[in-house]
């Protein structure tokens, strides 16, 4: 099976009440991670790689690592830019083999956004294969990688520009801002409760916004970024072994959960991996003060993600057995 688009699982997703997990990717452990976890749980998955994950790992090693896992797993799976920066970076990736991109010009004003989205389409939708786009409408609070928003900088989508900005790009998809956040630290404490452990509570999601952009674009796949709900577990193994991670919070599953069983087709998924690697490694290490075989320590963190992407695809996208 060839490496596919984003059209077809999303249709089917959008009909069947659950998500998509979009997992960041940045080297052959996380690959291997995730895939395996999909194969096992039976869900389409898809694969994205970060402005970041490009510079570190080149595109043609992560191209080549994703064909190695349809290969392996027989699983149908999107390659996706996540968060190109402009046109050039989005020609790069079509160009390369990817199968989708996403275009992000969301900092730009509304006629820019439209303007720079609607070139990335018409190169992506004339392209053989045909390339699926997804595009931002809002801005996130956070940072991953080269997106850096600062708190109090974010702002919601606003619903009464959804079908203009669709219908005058042709996207295939739309990420929209409601309460998410990229990074481990999506929220200061002061936007937090704490329940009665001391735990920070995070703001609830704008499902009143989701709603509202649902009703005006009917069957139109929609995405959340900065969906990492920052797994307390891995937080405090890495605290235990040498870490320093302080009030570092996400977004509760539970409402993700609820997204994924109303238009939201697509969660993106990046720092809860980076926890379990970095759990698992920091583990080993403190464990196995002698060791210093990578294959050893790197092989936990890999357990250690492998075990989260199966947790997100059960209990939060509810894409298992989807295939």
């Amino acid at each position: 099976m060839p490496l596919v688009n984003t059209k077809e699982m999303f249709a089917k997703a959008y009909n069947g009440g659950y998500a998509i997990g979009a997992f960041n990717c940045n080297n052959m452990e996380i690959v291997q991670a995730i895939t395996e976890a999909a194969k096992e749980c039976n869900s389409p998955v898809i694969l994205q790689v970060s402005a970041g994950a490009r510079k570190y790992a080149k595109p043609v090693y992560l191209r080549k690592m994703v064909e190695a896992a349809v290969e392996d797993t027989g699983l149908p799976i999107v390659l996706h830019l996540d968060h190109g920066a402009d046109f050039e970076m989005c020609k790069d990736c079509i160009d390369g083999g990817f199968t989708s991109v996403m275009i992000d010009a969301s900092s730009k004003p509304f006629e820019e956004n439209i303007e720079i989205t609607r070139k990335v389409v018409e190169y992506a939708h004339a392209h053989k294969p045909y390339v699926t786009v997804e595009a931002e409408l809002g801005t996130l609070a956070g940072i991953e990688d080269d997106v850096k928003v600062e708190h109090g900088a974010e702002s919601y989508t606003k619903p009464e520009d959804v079908e203009e900005f669709v219908r005058r790009t042709g996207c295939d998809s739309l990420a929209i801002a409601i309460g998410t956040s990229h990074g481990a630290y999506k929220f200061k404490p002061e936007q937090c409760t704490r329940d009665e452990n001391g735990v920070l509570c995070p703001p609830p999601l704008r499902f009143d916004i989701l709603e509202e952009v649902s009703k005006r674009l009917p069957g139109f796949p929609i995405v959340l970024h900065g969906s990492s709900s920052v797994n307390q577990e891995y937080v405090k193994i890495i605290n235990e072994n040498g870490g320093s991670l302080k009030d570092a919070v996400g977004v509760p599953e539970k409402q993700l959960r609820h997204a994924a069983q109303l238009a939201v087709c697509k969660i993106n998924i990046d720092s809860d991996l980076r926890l379990a690697m970095t759990a698992g490694i920091r583990e080993h290490m403190k464990a196995n003060p002698d060791h210093f075989d990578p294959r050893q320590y790197v092989g936990d963190g890999r357990k250690y993600v492998k075990e989260v992407v199966k947790h997100k695809i059960i209990e939060v996208l509810g894409s298992n057995d989807k295939i």
